[in-house]
Formats: structure tokens, sequence, C-alpha cells
């Protein structure tokens, strides 16, 4: 549906996009993410058409934007972060001013107006003048002109951007509902929204795409290990010992100190054994077994009602081990309770700063994009008329 091929944006002595490559199947939801300047804003409109490219070729549906411009453009569909709307206009009115520039034919304008009327929930205020409008219905209207057309490929920039949680819901499902028909470009900064929504994520820093993956699978593509997080019952010491002791364990982290409570019990603990008589040592034979084993610690170790304290611990493995089975049997063996544990993975927040904190590339020119030329700023194209996001050549 969508094929970007080796497309670059100069501005003046800084390159806003090197050389980038990707392409959309028809009905994926891809999300695109980059910190501010990283050339999100400048890729999008480049695929819409609203900027050309200084090198690379960008086609949609097997149309090349170059060779065939308006063509191109009529399948796509574009919401801008601000959404393109004349706030005089009634909904009704402005809708079919949308459907006139889009040439959609007269006798099929009042349907398809209608039947996106009904799909965004804008019955009952076709009347009404969009200045009233809430912020929420205003990115509705947003959604309506860029699929007004019925495009095949939407391309949607910070979407729920500034919306109330009820109504970044309501569009979120709106989003998923148009992706059921449409291929869907979604930037956004909000990282759970691409868990959410996409089953696809670019990330693009300093004008390169440096990742590209299902989101479930980013953190195996950047070799992440295997790590289990971890709570247990029982003396902190020798909870690390064991588990430090354990076949292809790499390293055991504390997460976090006991609670004073849990403090307060072990020195409980400890001063209890002090206290205690020494007893005599058991008589060899069966009895002595069964008084050697288990190495774990008696319950009536900590008087006083204390409860023994909590050790939360990462661990992680060497060499991608699963280490879940072998760290249960070993506290199992030592009758240390195991409260919780469970297998964590590079969050989607954390690939993210991977690739974007303190990362340098050399982008040819000039040190990448700067946040001015993300917002397209530098060019003669980012006038009012395009931030009304409706091309009259479309």
């Amino acid at each position: 549906m969508l094929e970007v091929k080796q497309v670059s944006k100069l501005y003046e002595n800084q390159r806003g996009v090197h050389s980038i490559d990707f392409s959309m199947k028809r009905g994926e939801i891809v999300g695109f993410l980059g910190p501010n300047g990283a050339g999100k804003t400048t890729t999008m409109r480049m695929i819409t058409g609203y900027l050309n490219p200084t090198h690379g070729s960008i086609a949609i549906d097997g149309l090349s934007m170059a060779d065939h411009p308006k063509k191109a453009r009529q399948k796509i569909g574009y919401l801008p972060e601000t959404p393109p709307l004349y706030p005089e206009m009634s909904v009704q009115s402005y809708l079919q001013f949308i459907a006139d520039l889009r040439d959609i034919p007269a006798k099929e304008q009042k349907r398809r107006i209608g039947e996106v009327i009904e799909r965004l929930g804008l019955q009952g205020r076709e009347r009404q003048v969009i200045r009233g409008l809430s912020k929420g219905y205003k990115q509705r209207m947003g959604l309506a002109q860029a699929i007004l057309h019925n495009p095949d490929l939407l391309v949607l920039d910070e979407p729920t951007s500034g919306l109330d949680p009820k109504q970044i819901i309501e569009i979120r499902q709106l989003i998923r509902e148009l992706g059921e028909n449409h291929t869907v470009l979604l930037s956004t900064h909000i990282l759970p929204e691409i868990n959410t929504l996409c089953n696809r994520v670019l990330i693009i820093n300093q004008g390169r795409i440096v990742l590209d993956g299902h989101p479930d699978q980013l953190a195996q593509s950047m070799g992440e290990t295997f790590e289990v997080s971890l709570e247990v019952k029982g003396p902190r010491e020798a909870i690390l010992a064991e588990l430090r002791g354990l076949p292809q364990v790499a390293s055991v982290k504390p997460l976090a100190e006991e609670p004073a409570a849990a403090a307060g019990a072990a020195a409980s603990a400890t001063a209890a054994l002090a206290q205690q008589p020494e007893q005599d040592a058991p008589e060899q034979g069966v009895g002595a077994q069964e008084q050697a084993e288990p190495a774990a610690w008696p319950a009536e170790t900590f008087t006083d009602g204390a409860e023994p304290p909590t050790v939360k611990v990462l661990v992680s493995a060497a060499d991608r081990a699963d280490l879940r089975e072998a760290i249960f049997y070993r506290m199992a063996e030592l009758r240390y309770p195991i409260l919780a544990m469970k297998k964590e993975s590079l969050s989607l927040e954390d690939i993210f700063l991977k690739l974007t904190t303190n990362e340098t590339i050399d982008a040819g020119i000039g040190s990448g994009d700067s946040s001015s030329s993300d917002d397209s700023s530098h060019s003669p194209d980012s006038t009012d008329t395009n931030d009304k996001g409706v091309n009259p050549h479309a």
C-alpha cells in the first residue's frame, strides 16, 4: 500500500530526514514514534504530498507521488495534529465543502456524508457550528474529513493529543475500527497507545529509521536478556546467596530495601536466636537426617508476631536462559515462600529511550533534524493553507 524508498529531505544545511526506507501492507496499523525534531512530521508531510522529498520516492498503492500526485493523494486521508477545520462552518456545510474538494460525485455526497456522520457519532450535530464543538468532537471532525472520500491510507498525526481520558478511549476505538478497512500510519507520543492499537512500530531518530518491528518482538530484536522479578519471604542474605549460586544466573539485583517493619523483624529474629539455649546435638541415624533436612529458617525464629522479611530481587540470566523453574524448585526446597514471580521484558518506553537517548548519528549534513525542521518551519510549504490539511490539488 505504501512504499517509501531512500527518502531524504534537506533544509538549507540540515538534513531533516535521511535515506529512510519502509513499506506498509494493506490493513496494517503502524505506530510512528520519535522524539521531537526526529523527522516524524516531515516524513508524514512527504507521504501525503504536502512536501516534496529532496531525494527518493514515495508510492501509494503503486502510484508514484512524483509522477501521479493527484491520483496518489486521492488514496490518502490526512489528519494533522491540529484538525483542519473552519470554525465558522457547521458540521454539515464543512463536510459538504470537503466532499467538493475531494471530487466526490454529487450523487454520492449525501450518502457518504451520512455514513461518516453516523460512523463518527456526529448525529444530531449536523447544524452545529464547529467553533462550539468540544475538542473531542473536533477530533472526530478531523477524522471525518480524512475518511470522507474512503481513502486506502490514513495518516494520523497525534490524533489523541490534548484529549481527556474518555475522549482518548473513544478516538482509539474509532481508529481501531478504521484499521479494519484502511491502512493506518499513526504518530503519537503516548507509547501505551502503540501497544493498544498497532501491530507494528517504526521508531525514527535524527532523521533515520532506527527500529521496525512488532511491539512484542522489539525487545528480542535488541538482544534483551531474560530477567525475572521475584518476591520471596525469608532472610535476605541467604536468599541472595542461593539465587546467585543457581546455574546460568548472570546477576541478582535487590529491587528495594525491606521496610522498617521487616528490618525490625529480622532484628527480632537475631535477638531471639541469641537468647535461645544451646541444644544437644542430635543422635546419629534417622533422627539426624530429619534434623538436618531443611536448611530453611524455622517459623518460630521470628518472635513477637513479627513477619519474616519480604525480599524483592531482579534475577538476570546468562544466554537468555529461562530461570523460573530453577528458582521455584530451589526456593521450595529451602521452604522460602515465593509471593510473586514474573518474567520481565523491556517496555516500549525502555526501547524508545534506549534508541533515542544519547545516540549520535552522522546524518551527513548537520546534526540531524531539529525541532523546527520537524515542524517544517523551514519550508515554504508550511503555511496556513497546509495547516488546514486540505490540499486543493488533491
